[in-house]
């Protein structure tokens, strides 16, 4: 058994890394020539270009793993079966639950690395790809309407509320037209603040550049004016918003680990906020990982084909449509689920259950009939 794991292992593992790295190298290609129109604007040039295609890659490697290793196993097993190798083994007695428990353990040591890769060398990857533009752009636009952040504390005056608004990140990587909506316990308005750019420190302070502060004072003297205004050239803003947090709320959700997801879903929870988007994204990002232990198993029945139902190419296009089906259905079920107000933790795994009915069906029918 020793030996027919090396050799299964060894196989698969050839096969799934030269198509992930033919994956790589096309995306890679699309991402470069599609900067290539950057360049000589605003200082950037071809190097620029390529070293922004190549921060892509890891979350490339991240959603293309499983479908790697779909397509992968698929062309091994195949292969093999069709040298007859696969069909040797099967007369030693490889039965096809012997052979579903070697590929599992296989699928759960490439979901490993689909978890590792998304939890850590993609996450930063996008991090530098955000930075990395606002570096060579001027800035980055926290979406269309920028971000926006809730908090609640309670103060000398008693409870307030908070709304801050960022517009997006500058260049030197700071919070970019913050504005700041003080409310007190009656939902009044109390104090605006506007600024320019902004820094939170790790005890979550705000340090505001460049902006001014208004202020509506409840009670105020005779002939004072009803808006005090004051322009402040830094200022020391209190809070009790982390870092991770504000990062959470400007940068895009690929750049975010699973705890951060689950930690900004709690905090969105905790504020009253809609936490739905971020919980069906922690929730995909949980269990994406298992789709490549769903994926080995739906590529066994294809060893099971005699070379005479049809040739390796047909069998590996077989598993770039199935490939591409998973890819479809994932994303879809995030935007259904997230329309029709479905579990988070439902949205998240109905694609994969669904693969991995559908690959139970085939592999009882190959129990039953092969």
């Amino acid at each position: 058994m020793k030996t027919v794991r090396r050799l299964l292992y060894r196989d698969i593992v050839a096969s799934v890394g030269f198509v992930a790295l033919a994956f790589l190298a096309l995306f890679y290609f699309i991402d470069f020539v599609d900067t290539l129109g950057d360049i000589g604007t605003k200082g950037r040039g071809a190097l620029d270009a390529a070293w922004s295609a190549a921060l892509e890659l890891p979350g490339h490697l991240y959603e293309l793993l499983p479908i790697a290793v779909l397509i992968g196993t698929i062309y091994s097993l195949a292969r093999l079966a069709q040298s007859s190798e696969f069909t040797i083994l099967r007369t030693g007695g490889l039965g096809p639950w012997r052979a579903l428990g070697l590929l599992a353990v296989l699928g759960v040591a490439f979901s490993a690395l689909t978890f590792a890769i998304g939890d850590y060398l993609a996450p930063r990857a996008e991090r530098e790809v955000v930075l990395f533009k606002a570096r060579t752009s001027g800035g980055v636009r926290a979406g269309d309407a920028g971000a926006w952040l809730k908090e609640r504390r309670r103060t000398a005056e008693g409870e307030r509320s908070y709304s801050i608004h960022i517009g997006g990140t500058s260049g030197g990587g700071a919070l970019a037209e913050v504005r700041i909506f003080e409310f007190d316990d009656d939902g009044r308005l109390v104090t605006r603040i506007e600024a320019r750019e902004g820094r939170v420190a790790d005890d979550g302070t705000w340090t505001l550049v460049d902006g001014e502060q208004a202020r509506w004072p409840r009670a105020r003297a005779e002939g004072q004016p009803p808006v005090q205004v004051q322009r402040f050239a830094s200022l020391q803003w209190p809070s009790t918003l982390t870092p991770e947090v504000v990062a959470a709320a400007v940068l895009p959700l690929r750049t975010m680990s699973t705890l951060e997801l689950w930690r900004y879903s709690a905090h969105l929870s905790d504020q009253e906020q809609s936490a739905q988007r971020h919980q069906i994204q922690f929730w995909k990002k949980a269990l994406y990982p298992m789709a490549c232990l769903v994926m080995v198993a739906l590529a066994l029945p294809f060893a099971y084909m005699h070379a005479r139902s049809g040739s390796v190419s047909l069998k590996v296009f077989g598993g770039i449509m199935l490939g591409i089906a998973f890819v479809l259905l994932n994303n879809l079920a995030g935007h259904i689920g997230l329309l029709n107000g479905w579990v988070p933790w439902a949205a998240a795994a109905t694609p994969s259950l669904l693969f991995l009915a559908m690959s139970m069906a085939a592999f009882a029918w190959l129990v039953r009939y092969r």
